[in-house]
């Protein structure tokens, strides 16, 4: 068993636990705690070319936060990207697919695919960190941070801001 997957295990055994010594009222706290770590166990299928360094950092990093992933490697990307809606002007070096078909294009932290699949817009198509911002999960370069947006990408075309982060912690 990896440190990932008794670290999970350990999260779960505790928000039971947590979960049969709540009152009634602290109920729906509890559930939602519940829920945040069942949402870790989401499979992510992640395209991404073979010598790309960065990908492999941010597989890294939602692998960490409790995402299982099945890593796709492919030489060009455009048409998949194309096939799942992404419009060029949001999209980055890599794309993960969630298992209901939510696409999270570049550098998104995991602590927004969590938000994000806990939610489930309407109209939502998934999550974007267009470019390669320094400092996203992945982008690591010494101390140096680059204030970035996530965007949420919608399944008409547009986008509107989900979460700006202004700082590295913000990240996680």
């Amino acid at each position: 068993m990896s440190f990932a997957q008794k670290s999970l295990l350990i999260l779960t055994l505790s928000v039971t636990a947590f979960l049969a010594s709540c009152s009634q009222a602290d109920e729906s706290s509890a559930e939602k705690k519940l829920k945040s770590a069942n949402i870790n166990l989401t499979q992510l299928d992640i395209y991404k070319n073979p010598s790309c360094g960065c990908c492999k950092k941010w597989v890294q990093h939602v692998n960490e936060y409790g995402f299982q992933s099945d890593v796709h490697n492919q030489a060009t990307l455009s048409y998949f990207k194309q096939e799942k809606g992404i419009q060029p002007r949001y999209r980055s070096c890599h794309t993960a697919v969630s298992e209901n078909g939510y696409v999270f294009e570049g550098h998104v932290p995991a602590k927004f695919i969590q938000q994000f699949l806990l939610e489930q817009p309407s109209d939502a198509l998934g999550l974007s960190v267009p470019a390669m911002p320094v400092g996203t999960p992945g982008m690591e370069v010494g101390d140096k941070f680059m204030p970035y947006r996530v965007l949420l990408l919608k399944k008409d075309g547009s986008s509107e801001v989900y979460a700006v982060v202004k700082s590295y912690k913000e990240q996680f």
